[in-house]
């Protein structure tokens, strides 16, 4: 029940920040104005002051203590809020809030249930069970939700990019009346397509490797031995064999971001402390006495259970999954 909630939490938190997303612009909390050649901030002009400068009434020490004032501190000290909840407790951002990773993790949900897998590029389908042991839908005309859905999300985006730097009210109304200028309309159908592809091809790829705010949360959390983690009991690793009846690990079937969740800190790059896992595996052993086998750990628990993986744990837990792999492969 606590993991339900937990992440019925999450998916609420998603959504209002993705409402905040998309409402920034139009309440001027932020953006920047091409045609007002400005910036807005908490509904107040943020400019960064060089007007002066550019007429001959102020020097360029004065110039560039503005642009130092209005512009570095402020990334310096966004930067510094996000690297410091992410060198404590890892990528949280992505997975709490990341109007991207929300987009992520619905299309893979319909992707699953299309194809059997998360992402086109998996080499093997998913075991066609939940975490609780029930059978799981798969039906390939899920592909009539997959495909317009990643439109969708795309034009969204497209036309909420716009507005950061357009007016707001202005992009509306012609969208509306359907009258959008030609540049509004080129800016809308590149976006559009270039996120599509993202969002049905590498939508994995981008949070993994692409994204400077997902890779700077993730060295930061990668260089603090006690920040939190997902442990893994590994004496009890035996158990995992019977994870969903013996026929997959519910942990890496849920995972979003395709990863192995029992694994070293150090494969785990991009975890976006989603969860998923945690839960998945609370489901499963929900009758057990011992409890899950992955927990949220931190501090000295964390340091001691990336120590704990000898060689041994680490060789086991290949075997295992090496014969999911194969069961996998006789199932398709």
């Amino acid at each position: 029940m606590k993991n339900t909630s937990l992440q019925r939490s999450r998916l609420f938190a998603q959504m209002a920040f993705f409402v905040l997303f998309a409402v920034t612009p139009v309440f001027d909390l932020f953006r920047y104005d091409l045609v007002a050649g400005h910036a807005w901030f908490l509904t107040y002009e943020w400019r960064i002051g060089l007007d002066d400068f550019l007429a001959g009434r102020s020097t360029p020490l004065e110039a560039g203590g503005r642009v130092l004032l209005m512009v570095f501190v402020p990334l310096l000290a966004a930067a510094a809020l996000v690297i410091g909840v992410a060198w404590k407790w890892g990528r949280l951002y992505c997975g709490w809030l990341c109007p991207h990773f929300s987009v992520v993790e619905t299309i893979n949900r319909l992707m699953l249930r299309a194809t059997g897998k998360h992402s086109l590029w998996d080499r093997h389908r998913v075991a066609p069970w939940e975490p609780d042991g029930s059978p799981a839908v798969r039906d390939a005309r899920y592909w009539l939700l997959v495909v317009p859905a990643a439109i969708a999300f795309a034009f969204v985006w497209a036309v909420v990019f716009l507005t950061y730097l357009m007016p707001p009210f202005q992009v509306y109304a012609d969208l509306f009346s359907l009258r959008l200028s030609r540049n509004e309309t080129l800016f809308i159908i590149a976006a559009t397509t270039v996120i599509s592809a993202e969002f049905l091809f590498a939508r994995h790829l981008f949070c993994r490797y692409a994204c400077a705010v997902g890779m700077f949360q993730s060295i930061a959390w990668m260089g603090n031995r006690k920040a939190m983690v997902v442990g893994f009991d590994r004496e009890r690793i035996g158990s995992c064999a019977d994870c969903v009846g013996g026929r997959t690990s519910a942990c890496d079937a849920v995972c979003p971001m395709r990863l192995k969740p029992r694994n070293v800190k150090r494969w785990m790059f991009a975890c976006t402390q989603c969860g998923q896992c945690v839960s998945a595996c609370a489901t499963v052993n929900r009758d057990n006495p011992q409890g899950p086998l992955l927990q949220w750990v931190s501090g000295e628990a964390a340091k001691q259970n990336e120590a704990g993986f000898n060689a041994a744990t680490l060789h086991r837990l290949r075997q295992m999954d090496a014969a999911e792999g194969n069961e996998s492969r006789e199932r398709q």
